[in-house]
């Protein structure tokens, strides 16, 4: 039973190019089964999340993390009564675009790229989906719906502003209204990556020993949720102990956003998936005081992982990996295979940026290694 407020298929925007409707399955069904079996989502098995993808078969990649962020997402979507497979399709796909190395390949190749317009990790993944997956006979990317794209394009909010061209391009095609709110499932996958980060980036941490479990006693949510471990299980061993009260914190972010999101969507008088993209506010949110104990978790994060010297040493190596690429390209576009060549500096530069993006951390080292 949707909300009047869900996506609903029936109520679809359609597709680029129209393909009928299948027999067995909704369009968002489609949408969300096309990502699954996308080559780009298959790649996300070996690229960084936090740490490269050989340093520990233990650790979240970017495939894992999607998967994680679509449990988590769906779940939030159903108690709130929205449609489950169009938020799982945007959940699955909204990080296809990223480059090897995480965020520190993302930042390398935006550097190399602002003479040719810049690289976003979002605008990218539209790009994959509208463009460079190229398997259909009828047509390039993955076809996906309206309500698909739009969520990749705006899971985060409005796009105002200095409009990244990958994403520029496919809005020129497919009018995706940049400038209002994504819809209620959309906005329901961005607070489930929070969640599915917050705390698997506590989890891969403790894991890797860049900080105790005594050392993250004090933040907020955390040291609660380790007290009632103890109290109810006292004397767990470590990794045991450490996954109750994970997962404590897992269940202390989504009641939260279940309870002000219920109270949100109650209150702005939506009738349509419509109103909500006009409402000009999100309706999927955590509460003020949840907010402010976990910018508290990400601080900690920031000082003790993603700025950790181990860490550093990483990023600094595999940023310089990304930028000697993307030079090698440059100077020599024969070392690209036929098909990622182009005439003209702009369009080989950005053939070029869109090969690294979709390189996974090992195929980049090995290529570097190679030149």
């Amino acid at each position: 039973m949707l909300a009047k407020y869900a996506s609903k298929p029936s109520e679809s925007r359609g597709r680029q190019l129209d393909e009928g409707h299948s027999a067995h399955r909704s369009c968002f069904q489609r949408d969300r089964d096309r990502i699954i079996h996308s080559t780009a989502f298959r790649r996300l098995k070996h690229k960084t999340q936090v740490f490269v993808e050989h340093e520990g078969d233990h650790f979240r990649t970017r495939l894992t993390h999607s998967i994680e962020v679509a449990q988590v997402a769906r779940t939030i979507a159903r108690t709130l009564g929205l449609n489950e497979e169009l938020t799982e399709a945007v959940a699955l796909a909204h990080d296809l675009g990223h480059t090897p190395f995480g965020h520190t390949g993302e930042d390398a190749l935006d550097e190399c790229m602002q003479p040719f317009g810049g690289f976003d990790h979002n605008a990218q993944a539209i790009r994959i989906v509208t463009n460079l997956e190229q398997h259909y006979a009828e047509f390039d990317g993955l076809n996906l719906t309206w309500e698909t794209l739009e969520g990749l394009a705006k899971h985060n909010g409005p796009v105002v502003g200095d409009i990244p061209y990958a994403l520029s391009e496919a809005n020129a095609a497919f009018d995706l209204e940049l400038g209002t709110f994504a819809s209620a499932e959309a906005q329901v996958a961005a607070l489930a990556d929070d969640i599915a980060y917050n705390n698997h980036d506590l989890d891969d941490g403790l894991r890797a020993g860049l900080f105790s479990a005594e050392d993250i006693l004090h933040l907020p949510i955390v040291g609660r949720c380790f007290a009632e471990v103890d109290a109810k299980y006292p004397g767990l061993a470590a990794g045991r102990r450490r996954h109750e009260a994970l997962r404590r914190v897992f269940g202390v972010m989504v009641e939260d956003v279940l309870v002000e999101s219920k109270a949100r969507l109650a209150a702005s008088g939506a009738d349509t998936a419509q109103d909500i993209r006009m409402l000009g506010r999100p309706v999927v949110q955590f509460s003020v005081g949840l907010w402010e104990k976990l910018n508290e978790i990400r601080a900690f994060l920031f000082d003790h992982m993603y700025r950790h010297e181990t860490v550093k040493v990483m990023r600094v190596e595999t940023a310089q990996v990304v930028r000697e690429l993307f030079a090698a390209f440059m100077a020599d576009p024969a070392r690209l295979p036929d098909d990622w060549r182009a005439e003209g500096e702009l369009a080989q530069a950005r053939k070029i940026s869109d090969y690294i993006a979709g390189m996974t951390d090992r195929y980049a080292l090995q290529l570097h290694k190679k030149f």
